[in-house]
């Protein structure tokens, strides 16, 4: 397991961890006694006797007290599109627990400690797997307009806040790249994981009218200014969807690629729709 540097007056609480796997990874945190991890729906995979689920609403961080706190931690989630809930995991006897969660698709599955970032990590909204209790999930909001309007996929960004541990998780090869001041890296928005605060970030259009309308990429990338640290994945989830959804056969046939005619199978059929 390891473990984090005992760093004082924390509020969040400290966990261990283990990753497991290549491909298809999980992390299995270790839970002392009244410990406790949050989690999206969806992306537990197993745990041990003596662990305790509690739906909580809200951001997850025990810094909003109170109704209203509550409310607005919660109105951050919906921005986002994501649940008005959130599921906490606590050891509720004596003795370590272990609980784990999985990979939604291949990937790795990045951990970070947020003392090691100022308190502040910003990532795609799709991206957050898990955190220590105590960590807030909420939304980053923009100043800029033009992450608004054309962002697309990638405008849509959390943050995660306090001093725990928080894990993201990274479609396909994850990529780390650490920008010096005034350094500039150009990103499909999509294939953005996540960064530290000092980044600064904007949408540019990919200019020139045989780019727009023949380059076959979308029409708008994001802007990654250091100094700073950037995420990167190769295997965005949305660009995993769409190559499935295209490869489906029309009209539900699966004659296509894995038969020796393939769409000429189809005509021979009698199936030439278009």
């Amino acid at each position: 397991m390891e473990k984090l540097p005992d760093y004082n007056n924390r509020n969040a609480h400290e966990i261990d961890y283990r990753i497991y796997g290549e491909e298809m990874q999980y992390v299995e945190i270790e839970l002392d006694p009244q410990e406790a991890v949050i989690a999206e729906s969806g992306s537990f995979m197993m745990m041990d006797d003596g662990i305790k689920m509690e739906t909580i609403f809200g951001d997850g961080s025990q810094k909003d007290k109170g109704f209203l706190g509550k409310i607005l931690g919660a109105g951050k989630r919906i921005l986002t599109g994501e649940s008005l809930f959130m599921t906490a995991f606590y050891n509720d006897l004596t003795g370590k627990r272990n609980v784990s969660f999985a990979s939604p698709y291949p990937g790795k599955i990045v951990p970070i400690d947020l003392t090691e970032y100022r308190g502040k990590f910003i990532c795609q909204k799709d991206a957050f797997l898990c955190a220590a209790k105590g960590v807030s999930v909420g939304i980053e909001f923009s100043k800029k307009l033009g992450r608004g309007l054309f962002g697309g996929e990638g405008f849509i960004m959390q943050k995660l806040e306090g001093d725990g541990m928080a894990f993201v998780h990274a479609g396909g090869t994850m990529a780390r790249k650490e920008l010096q001041a005034g350094e500039t890296l150009r990103v499909d928005t999509g294939c953005i994981v996540g960064f530290t605060q000092d980044i600064d970030y904007d949408i540019e259009f990919v200019g020139g009218i045989k780019n727009t309308v023949f380059g076959g990429e979308g029409l708008f990338f994001a802007k990654l200014q250091g100094p700073g640290v950037v995420y990167i994945q190769s295997l965005p989830f949305s660009r995993l969807a769409g190559r499935i959804v295209s490869s489906i056969p029309r009209g539900g046939n699966s004659k296509g690629e894995g038969s020796i005619l393939g769409g000429l199978g189809d005509l021979l059929d009698g199936d030439n729709r278009f």
